[in-house]
């Protein structure tokens, strides 16, 4: 989840026009290849958006059957933008004050949000069920924690969450937790604690997806150095087009393909482009944190020059960088879609601007074998084999237990023996 806004006054994005595009065109192309293939979009922040708004978190007062152009996310869109399967983020920030409970309340907006449009959604918790929801002209929709802050550093609420349906689990998010270290905030533990190690092998074992997207460097080499199962980034671009510290660097790359992972491209403009990371480079703090109060009052009297505004262009360059580094069969989109209908790269400005974004791909040359890849093939292929994982660690190994008081306190100092002294 991106924690950015800016006003409508410093950074108008036009939104594309929507007519129906000339026949054999290459947004036609997109949209006929999105017809018969599904897209999986692997990050939205829709159930935080819906608790902030005036509904407090009533899926049905929010009203997802009308158009928000306040927003970036709504049933029509998504229908526009041949959304076939989405992942909510159940996102809480590092500092929420009862994180456990508020994972909770956000994993019960997902579920509100799929008994109220039942005619829509499809309550999702396999792979096979993306193109069961194609099937009945549905989206499927799957829980994806992000952050384990709500973990309280106990194990036990991972088999909760799976048994509430959750197939995905980002391992922290902005801040660093007491087990794992966070690419925007101070490390506390070299990367990952042996908590943190308990938790990524309890993962693998529930069959969920490890989502490094917001992890120190340093844990994503460890997770990729103990993992059983392919990992994620659910949403980050290429360290080495924009040096963000949320983006993967090359070192990492490199070992994504060997683990049979997957990396999906975001539309974060910061994470695009380089002169809008340093605009927001002007706001952080000296411990590294942004001070998003003061960017957006800047943002909105221009104080500090225009905004940069980042492209669905460079969404396709990072894309195309990361096919060049790991290869096309394990790369895909993460949209990151928060909420802003301003604060997005032109050109995909809301969901229904994904046929955009491949059709700037098919203009580059892409085939439509690379673009099935992209589109989600690649991700419910790692799915599948984390899925197949847990399956057989289930059936020889124990449900991990304990906290991080357990698995890290320091070993008790041994006392010396009399024939030592």
């Amino acid at each position: 989840m991106a924690r950015s806004r800016v006003g409508k006054t410093s950074m108008q994005n036009d939104a594309p026009t929507r007519h129906s595009p000339p026949r054999h065109s290459p947004l036609s192309r997109a949209f006929s290849l999105l017809d018969r293939v599904p897209l999986v979009d692997g990050h939205n922040d829709l159930p935080w958006v819906i608790r902030e708004s005036e509904a407090k978190g009533d899926v049905a007062a929010y009203g997802l059957e009308r158009r928000h152009q306040e927003s970036d996310t709504d049933i029509p869109r998504l229908r526009e933008g041949r959304v076939a399967a989405q992942w909510w983020a159940a996102y809480i920030p590092t500092e929420a004050p009862h994180p456990a409970r508020t994972v909770l309340e956000q994993i019960d907006i997902v579920r509100q949000l799929n008994e109220r449009h039942v005619d829509t959604f499809l309550p999702a918790t396999r792979p096979g069920d993306v193109m069961r929801a194609k099937r009945k002209g549905k989206i499927a929709s799957f829980l994806a924690i992000e952050g384990g802050v709500g973990l309280e550093d106990s194990l036990g609420p991972l088999r909760v969450w799976h048994a509430a349906g959750a197939r995905l689990m980002t391992l922290c998010h902005n801040g660093t937790l007491a087990w794992v270290d966070s690419a925007t905030d101070e490390p506390r533990s070299g990367g990952l604690t042996a908590f943190g190690r308990a938790v990524v092998l309890e993962l693998n074992r529930l069959g969920m997806i490890i989502d490094c997207a917001h992890v120190a460097p340093s844990v994503m080499h460890q997770v990729l150095d103990i993992t059983r199962a392919p990992i994620v980034f659910s949403h980050s671009n290429a360290r080495a087009l924009c040096d963000h510290r949320r983006n993967v660097p090359d070192d990492v790359l490199d070992r994504v393909a060997g683990n049979g992972g997957v990396v999906m491209a975001t539309f974060i403009p910061s994470f695009l482009n380089r002169a809008r990371l340093a605009w927001e480079n002007q706001f952080m703090d000296a411990g590294g944190a942004l001070d998003f109060a003061a960017l957006h009052d800047a943002a909105l009297k221009g104080s500090r020059g225009a905004v940069p505004v980042a492209t669905l262009a460079e969404v396709a360059d990072h894309i195309e960088y990361f096919a060049g580094r790991v290869g096309h069969d394990h790369i895909g989109i993460g949209s990151d879609f928060f909420g802003s209908a301003i604060d997005t790269p032109r050109g995909l400005e809301d969901v229904s601007c994904f046929p955009h974004l491949l059709a700037e791909l098919i203009q580059r040359g892409w085939s439509d074998r690379n673009l099935t890849k992209l589109a989600g093939g690649n991700f419910l292929r790692a799915f599948r084999k984390v899925e197949q994982t847990g399956n057989l660690l289930r059936q020889s190994e124990p449900a991990r237990t304990g906290t991080v008081a357990s698995f890290d306190a320091p070993a008790p100092a041994r006392k010396r023996s009399k024939e030592r002294a």
